[in-house]
Order: C-alpha cells, then sequence, then structure tokens
C-alpha cells in the first residue's frame, strides 16, 4: 500500500518493474527506483531527466517525465470524456492510458500483494459453491441423473 495513502503504480521498463510511483495527498507525485532495480549492471533510467538513484523523485503534481505520457490535444479530451475522469486527475488518466503507451515505458495500476480471496469456514478453495455434494460427477447440470 502507498504509505500516503493514495494511489500507487507499478512503473516498467521493456516489461521490468523498475519502481513505483506514488499519489500523495494533495495531488503531488514520487517516483522511486527499486532497490532490486539499482542492483542490476544493465539497470538503465526510465529517462534522461531521472538519472538511477536511491532517493525519490517528487513533484507537486505530475512528474514531468510521467506528464509527458499522458495522451494530448483532443486526444486528451476524447481520453478524459471516454473513460470519465476529472480534468485535474492527471494520476488517474495515467493509470489508465499508460498500461500500454509508445516507448518502453508501462505504468500498471498495483495490485496489494498481501490480499488473499477470503474463503468461508470449512469451505474447500476450489468447490463450486453451487455444487451438490451428492451429485455424480458425469451428470449434466439440469439432465435429471443423479
Amino acid at each position: 500500500m502507498n504509505p500516503g495513502g493514495g494511489r500507487r503504480a507499478e512503473v516498467r521498463l521493456s516489461g521490468q518493474r523498475c519502481g513505483v510511483i506514488d499519489e500523495l495527498p494533495g495531488g503531488g507525485t514520487r517516483f522511486r527506483y527499486d532497490r532490486s532495480w539499482l542492483e542490476l549492471a544493465t539497470a538503465r533510467p526510465v529517462s534522461l531527466s531521472m538519472p538511477l538513484r536511491e532517493q525519490p523523485y517528487e513533484a507537486p503534481g505530475l512528474l514531468p517525465f510521467f506528464s509527458n505520457l499522458l495522451p494530448e490535444g483532443w486526444l486528451f479530451d476524447i481520453s478524459l470524456a471516454g473513460l470519465k475522469i476529472a480534468r485535474d486527475d492527471a494520476f488517474g488518466l495515467l493509470l489508465a492510458t499508460c498500461r500500454d503507451c509508445m516507448g518502453e515505458v508501462e505504468v500498471v495500476p498495483a495490485v496489494e500483494p498481501d490480499v488473499v480471496p477470503a474463503v468461508e469456514s470449512g469451505a474447500e478453495p476450489d468447490a463450486e459453491p453451487d455444487a451438490e455434494p451428492d451429485a455424480e460427477p458425469d451428470a449434466e447440470p439440469g439432465s435429471g441423473i443423479a
């Protein structure tokens, strides 16, 4: 989860996760390279304007590099309308449109790794909830064969 409480996205370079971008309170953003990315001999920056370093990059709005990934002009307006995103929600537009943007950089909404689907107590995790316990395995639903 984002320590700032806002939304978070993984940033990938050529399909490999290289860091995360967080939405901060007040509309700012923070990008930090993953330590594992920085330790790679082949690591490269997502942009020449954001060289590899351990310290995060922060901006009062969307960091300029990420802002430049967003649609512009008439495409910006169409994207906002079609996706029902507020004009001032640059982070939301980034999440919605930059999963597959031009170039090697991808911005993908982060998934919480600790979330596990709930299972009712006593239920088998793979059991189908509507399956009849005494039904024949080969019986077709509604076939009348029991």
